[in-house]
């Protein structure tokens, strides 16, 4: 019988047997920073060696086990990791469609949505986001928060040249979720929009907005978070501790859309009540209390809509890239190093950080 040859995975380099990575126990502790064992590649897969990974507010969830879905310990988190790619599973040389190859060298993003089944009526339809069989960076695969991760070649995306890293990594998710937000709400030119958190997300949102041609009243509780929304376009700002954004909205004639991106249920409450007639509720943000109370009355009569909003496409993570490439959007972040994890977490938690904190393994 003849031997089938199977060919060495590709490598750049000299792969590590472990590596280093911050990693959830439990969910009651803080997260270690330790050697774990590097996994072997699966048919599919590929390994990248993170340059930066963003900080999002749903690690934190994930770390605290705060969702009705729970991670299964022991995890890394991290769905906004960028990085290069060093290695392909045996027997692959580049993978992805004619346009979107992705071979070793190539610098990633791996998003949220870490994998999907690629087949069922969601996925052929560019909604991949609805994959029942979906998978998810840093939830249920090990994430970025580490030196390296393991993805699944069709899901990362290219980055373009040019885009600094430590600016793609905030975009693989904050941005790819906000631009999402912004085309499920239909903005279009002359629309007038409210983004009910300006943070990580919120700061892009109000870009996005008015890139669609909106014009954006901005609702925080920090002033130096309202500035920097002033900074970016938004028109209007109001803080939420010193006067009730439901009036000051109201009394501007009401929003066409409202995006909340705030990890509070009031927030998503005064952002329904911010809508003119007609006008479109857009949920984007996940908090840990999973219930909101909203008048049906109300609703029908005003001919309000209220959608979710669940991060992007492959596809809208690309047009992200592009656009910032172009130079259309500013990430506002800050680096650090990710022994530093914990202390990261509680600064975003306090409301201590701009917008978004990067981590550099």
């Amino acid at each position: 019988m003849a031997t089938t040859y199977i060919p060495e995975p590709r490598s750049s380099e000299a792969e590590p047997t472990t590596y280093r990575a911050a990693v959830v126990h439990d969910f009651a502790s803080p997260l270690t920073v330790e050697q774990v064992p590097m996994p072997k590649l699966d048919h599919g897969q590929l390994r990248v060696k993170v340059e930066a990974c963003g900080l999002c507010h749903t690690d934190i969830h994930a770390a605290h086990g705060d969702w009705p879905i729970k991670p299964s310990p022991p995890f890394i988190p991290g769905h906004e990791g960028v990085g290069i790619v060093t290695e392909l599973a045996a027997g692959e040389h580049a993978v992805g469609d004619r346009t979107h190859k992705v071979a070793v060298g190539d610098r990633v993003a791996m998003p949220w949505l870490g994998y999907a089944c690629g087949c069922c009526n969601y996925c052929v339809s560019g909604w991949e986001t609805l994959c029942h069989e979906q998978e998810m960076m840093g939830y249920t695969i090990d994430g970025g928060f580490g030196e390296y991760a393991t993805a699944y070649a069709n899901y990362v995306v290219k980055v373009p040249e040019g885009i600094d890293p430590f600016d793609a990594a905030p975009l693989t998710c904050a941005g790819v979720t906000t631009y999402k937000a912004v085309k499920v709400a239909g903005t279009r030119s002359s629309d007038f929009v409210a983004v009910f958190g300006v943070g990580g997300l919120g700061h892009l949102a109000i870009q996005y907005a008015a890139i669609a041609g909106g014009r954006v009243v901005a609702v925080d509780v920090i002033d130096e978070k309202l500035e920097l929304a002033r900074q970016l376009g938004a028109e209007f700002t109001i803080n939420a501790t010193k006067e009730d954004p439901v009036a000051a909205i109201q009394a501007l004639g009401g929003v066409d859309q409202a995006i909340a991106l705030a990890v509070s249920p009031r927030a998503f409450e005064q952002a329904y009540r911010s809508l003119r007639r007609g006008g479109k509720l857009v949920f984007v943000a996940l908090p840990a209390d999973n219930e909101i109370k909203l008048p049906i009355f109300e609703t029908v009569l005003n001919g309000i809509t209220i959608a979710g909003s669940i991060v992007g496409t492959r596809k809208d993570l690309r047009e992200v890239f592009e656009l910032h490439a172009a130079g259309k959007t500013r990430v506002i972040r800050e680096t650090r190093p990710l022994d530093q994890v914990n202390e990261a977490i509680a600064d975003v938690e306090a409301g201590r950080v701009a917008a978004r904190i990067v981590l550099e393994p």
